[in-house]
């Protein structure tokens, strides 16, 4: 009774130490996306009161085309600029709390295998059948997380890449102009 006692008290406390770690995750990747937003916005705050007075001295239409010319560029790259860390800060977050899932996974399949083999031990004559459902169920299980996980990494990589690609169409469609 002791030792099912001490696995269940360990497998509570995995499983708080995995919540925790999700929290903590989730609350550093709320801090970044504050840290940046503040950023952006004093930045922006900046850059408006810097236009106002630019646009208060302009003394005819050619220079207020000229102004207005030369405000476009570099807010269009701040605000690429700003996506692309908002998208970097998303992804590194999604890539911690994958490596998190896949190793509790791993964990949760070492302990049903444990359970089907002492199963498979104590079970009575004429149950192989049963035993050979559940390990095909097993191996199901593992096969459609492997499947997950290496969708979730296509997914991901080609996120990126339009990311980029994105990125590249907009500043240059800036500096076209």
């Amino acid at each position: 009774m002791s030792i099912n006692l001490e696995q269940f008290a360990a497998s509570n406390k995995a499983t708080v130490d995995s919540l925790l770690a999700v929290a903590n995750t989730a609350l550093a990747t709320a801090e970044r996306v504050a840290a940046l937003s503040l950023g952006a916005a004093r930045t922006a705050l900046e850059d408006s009161s810097s236009a106002a007075k630019a646009a208060l001295a302009v003394k005819s239409p050619n220079e207020a085309v000229a102004l207005q010319s030369s405000l476009v560029q570099p807010a269009v790259e701040k605000a690429v600029d700003y996506s692309r860390s908002l998208y970097e800060i998303s992804s590194d977050s999604q890539q911690q709390l994958a490596k998190m899932l896949e190793a509790q996974f791993a964990d949760f399949q070492k302990q049903v295998s444990s359970m089907v083999a002492q199963a498979t031990k104590a079970a009575p004559a004429g149950s192989e059948t049963i035993v050979a459902a559940m390990q095909s169920a097993i191996s199901s299980a593992n096969t459609a997380f492997s499947n997950m996980t290496a969708m979730t990494k296509q997914f991901t990589e080609t996120a990126q890449a339009n990311v980029a690609a994105a990125t590249k169409a907009a500043t240059a469609a800036t500096k076209m102009k």
